[in-house]
This record gives C-alpha cells, structure tokens and sequence, in this order.
C-alpha cells in the first residue's frame, strides 16, 4: 500500500505541475482522486507527509531544469587541467523524438505539415531562415553591413538601400556584383536572391550599388541592339522585322531564336585567341568548326546557359591580353578559378551589348520583362508622373505674403506668374548688390560659382578617364552625362555626354558681360547665370547637343 500511495502522490504531482504551466487550474482525475483518496483512508498522516515530499521534489527538479536551460552554457577555459573536454554540438549523439512528438507526425494528416509537440501539448513554433550579413560597399569604396532575411531579393535590396541613403528612387539603380581580382562585375537581375549569389562568391568578390539606365534599355529600344545580319531569322526572311515581333520571338519559350556573328575566343588555359563564328541559342552557346557552317556535326558546345552568367571584363587588355577592349566572359555559378572562365571579345561595344543581352533574354526569358513592367505599373499607379528629387519638395506650396496674412495659391497659373515675378526681383536685388560691391556670403559671383557643387550630376575635379569609367559603368545609354571641371582651363567646365555608346565632352566656358559672369558652351550664343540654368535648358531643349540630357550620372555614399 506504501508503494501505491506515493506511486498515485508522484502522478499527482506531476499532473498539478503540467497544469500550472499551461496556466490551467488543477483538475486531478477521477480514477486518481479515487485513489488518492482509499490511499488517505488508509493512512492519512503518513501519506501526507510523503506526499508533501514527493511535491517539494518534483517542484525543485523542474525549478532547476529551467534555471539550467535560460543559463548560457560556458565552456570551461582549462579542458587539460580537469580533464573534461568542451563539448560541441556536432559530438553530442542524436536526439530521438519522444512518442507524443512520433505520435504526432504519425496522426497529421493528407496535405497538412506535421509540427511537433511540447509535453504541455502545444505545437512547437520554427523559426524561419535566418537573416544574413551583407556587406554593400559603393563607388567611393565606402561600404555598408545590412542584414537581409533569406528570401530577399535585388530589387528589394535596392529599394531598402534607397530608402535610407536618402537617394531618387528612379527605378534606375542596381545590385552589382563585383570581382576585382578577375576583373569581371554584372548586373543581378531584380528577381535574384542575394543570399544565393553571396554563396556563390569568392572571398574577394563584393557587391556595389549605383546606376544602371541600361538595364532595361532593350525593351525600350529593341532595334537599336541587333542588326539584321545577328539575327538569324532576319536572314532567312531577307527584311527587317517590327519591334514587337522581335520582343515576342525573344521572351516565347516555343520559339527559337539564334544570335550569330565572329567573336574573339580565348583558348582554355593558354593567352592564345581566335576568332570564331559563334551561335547563341536556348540550349547553350555553340561555335563551328568549319567556317559558318550550321551542321550539327560542325558544331561544339562553348558555354551552358542554365548554370552560368554573363560578365562585363574590366580589365581585359591588361589581364587576358584581349585582342580589343570590348570583352564579356561566361562564368559558372560557383567558386571558380581564372582557368574555368569562357572569355569572348567582340569589335565594338555595341556588339558586345547585343551578345550581353541576348544571353540574359535566352535565360530568363519573360521574367526579364516582368521585371521591366513591375516599376512602370507601380509609376502608372503614382501620382506623380516624373520622379522627384526628394519627399519634403513634395510638400511644398506657393503662398501669397502680399498682404496681412498669408494665402496657399491654388490656381498653378497664379503660382508660375508669382514664382517668375520672385525670380525677376531676386536678380534685380543681386543686381544691385553686385553694383554695390556687397561683400556678402551670398554674393552673385560667388553664389554663381559654387552653387553647382551641390548637384548630383557634378563630379569636381576628376580626370578624363575616370569620366568615361563612370559612364561605362551606369550604362552608356543616350543621355548620360555629367559635369566636371576642366583640366586644361581652371575658370572653365566640361561637359560629358554619351550619345550612340560614344562619349564627347563639351567645354563650358564663362563669359562677362555688363559686370556679371556667365555660363555658355555654344561661344556666348546662349548664355546662363549659373551651371543649374545650363543643365535645366539642355534637358529641355537639345540645342548644339547631339541629344538632351536625360540620366545624371550621380555617384551615392552609403
């Protein structure tokens, strides 16, 4: 009977105990009570006081389990003076599941995901991936620790680092992913994971983040990226095809385009290159080793497409001795050396661009152009037609202090006429101050002169080839430019404009008249107060430009 009693006394414990910890009222059993109680009949004084030890114990285990489990568990500094070694969690044997949790994965049902339980009955909650580190450096070599969850992707990236470098979010900015011992960088698509991509670097690769305007440039402008004497089946039809069929035969799967021409390839493991005719289709990029010949037997795999990516080579006359200074390289998605790169160079940049573009086309097929719709439909839905420089212009509003109190003017040609008539008065008043010889801070001279460091477009004092770097880098589309100061004139600028992927540079020079200085870069024929007025004339009006100025190459610190 002894046995018994603290057999019953040890369940009812234990049951209290679950109880408690669910935050539930203790309900004992029927068929324990019972016995709890024929046990108390029998010898209630005894019983008592086992059972109170019995508790007491149970208690003071449970209250030192989950001290020991909250506790961080340190490893002991001196394992050679004790002898106990630390253990790891890979020594530790494996763990079986009790029978509730076997029991529960065995009873879940068709379609349902089986979780295990706790002993309190619970289902035990798993976290999701962990976040990663992330280290995002910019063009100034500044960089940026971000920690990202598993499943984000570029484009999710970009917008994260736009928002709290404060940049214009133009849908224009980029993941680029960088090697400088190879040389190589691309562009990841918007829809990549960039956890994924990390794993597939080498120590030394990075990521940087700036423009790129040519990301999408294909689907605005088809034409201008493959000749007819590229596409095969402009040849076969003898004439030139409609934009939207070519965008069409490009992203449908069931069809089967191929992209042709010679290119430089660079011999596996040796300095040695020839030139080859090469073909670009769906199913990997192939050459022919007799003369142009399409015949299947004259045909030899160069590069798949599924397991690879395109890379621009930034240094390929320096580190491949490149026959030319247009060369892209096929590189396998993981950790390869220098010897198990494909390397390709082409005549010109425009040929090396279609060869780029039609790889990512073959690859990614219609989830490319969902990527270039999903900012356009999210511009549709904006209020705002263009973007804007910053939120706080956005809450701007043209008020009228004419009078005793001040009025919001909401009539837009009421504010224009007053906005004109501020600036009319504003050049009058530095006028006069310029006659007057003010030695203010604000001078018009001096305001004029400096005013322009604020811009983005603006690099200062940087050289002729790291212009062009920059403008190689954010796209060579039509348009791109920036302005620096001139090397060969100290009062002067220049201007850096890209037109047709070819870069020219237009110097800006000042002129004097009736004692102010002016801005022009047609002799004096227009002439503007400060370089803001020349930027905002030119982006409206072509001029003696080749094109307007559309995409400021700007530079962001993170």
């Amino acid at each position: 009977r002894w046995q018994s009693s603290c057999g019953v006394a040890e369940r009812i414990s234990s049951q209290c105990s679950d109880q408690r910890v669910m935050g539930m009222r203790p309900r004992l059993d029927s068929s324990l009570t019972h016995s709890f109680s024929v046990c108390l009949c029998l010898s209630p004084t005894l019983l008592m006081s086992s059972l109170n030890v019995v508790i007491l114990r149970r208690l003071q285990e449970e209250e030192q389990q989950l001290r020991t489990s909250s506790l961080p568990a340190i490893p002991n500094p001196f394992p050679e003076l004790s002898g106990s070694p630390v253990l790891s969690p890979g020594s530790l044997p494996p763990c079986q599941p009790s029978a509730a949790v076997s029991r529960e994965l065995k009873t879940a049902g068709p379609g349902q995901v089986a979780r295990p339980v706790n002993r309190f009955g619970f289902h035990i909650l798993r976290h999701g991936p962990r976040a990663q580190i992330i280290n995002i450096f910019s063009e100034d070599g500044m960089g940026k620790v971000v920690e990202i969850p598993a499943d984000m992707t570029a484009r999710d990236l970009c917008q994260l680092l736009v928002y709290k470098s404060h940049c214009v979010d133009d849908n224009s900015w980029a993941l680029v992913e960088h090697h400088p011992l190879l040389g190589l960088e691309r562009c990841l698509e918007d829809h990549e994971l960039v956890v994924q991509v990390q794993a597939s670097m080498t120590s030394e690769g990075r990521f940087l983040f700036r423009k790129n305007y040519a990301k999408y440039e294909f689907f605005r402008n088809p034409l201008n990226f493959f000749p007819e004497h590229m596409v095969a089946w402009c040849q076969e039809t003898n004439g030139a095809i409609p934009p939207s069929q070519l965008l069409q035969n490009f992203l449908n799967s069931n069809s089967c385009p191929e992209i042709q021409g010679f290119l430089y390839v660079k011999e596996m493991g040796r300095k040695s290159w020839k030139k080859l005719y090469v073909f670009l289709r769906r199913s990997g990029l192939y050459f022919s080793t007799k003369g142009t010949s399409k015949e299947p037997r004259h045909l030899q795999l160069l590069a798949d497409l599924e397991d690879s990516n395109v890379f621009t080579v930034t240094t390929g006359k320096k580190l491949h001795s490149a026959p030319t200074d247009y060369e892209f390289c096929i590189k396998p998605n993981k950790r390869t050396e220098l010897k198990e790169l494909r390397m390709l160079c082409t005549e010109d940049e425009q040929s090396r661009t279609s060869w780029m573009t039609a790889f990512r086309l073959f690859k990614y097929g219609i989830v490319l152009y969902q990527n270039y719709k999903i900012p356009q439909q999210r511009k549709t839905l904006s209020h705002f037609s263009t973007p804007v420089r910053s939120v706080s212009e956005n809450s701007l509003v043209a008020m009228d202090f004419s009078g005793r109190i001040g009025r919001v003017i909401d009539n837009p040609l009421e504010a224009q006429s007053a906005a004109m008539e501020e600036g009319y008065a504003w050049r009058k008043r530095s006028q006069r101050m310029n006659i007057l010889g003010s030695p203010s801070p604000l001078h018009p001279c001096l305001l004029s002169s400096v005013i322009h460091r604020t811009q983005l477009w603006f690099h200062g004092r940087i050289t002729r080839e790291e212009s062009h770097r920059m403008i190689h880098q954010q796209g060579q589309v039509d348009g791109l430019f920036l302005l620096r100061d001139s090397q060969s004139n100290p009062k002067a600028f220049v201007l850096t404009l890209c037109h047709h992927q070819k870069i020219k540079h237009f110097q800006i020079l000042p002129c004097e008249e009736d004692g102010q200085i002016f801005f022009s870069l047609d002799d004096g024929s227009t002439k503007f107060t400060d370089l803001i007025q020349l930027v905002e004339f030119y982006q409206l009006n072509r001029g003696v430009l080749p094109c307007k100025l559309k995409h400021p190459c700007t530079l962001v610190a993170l």
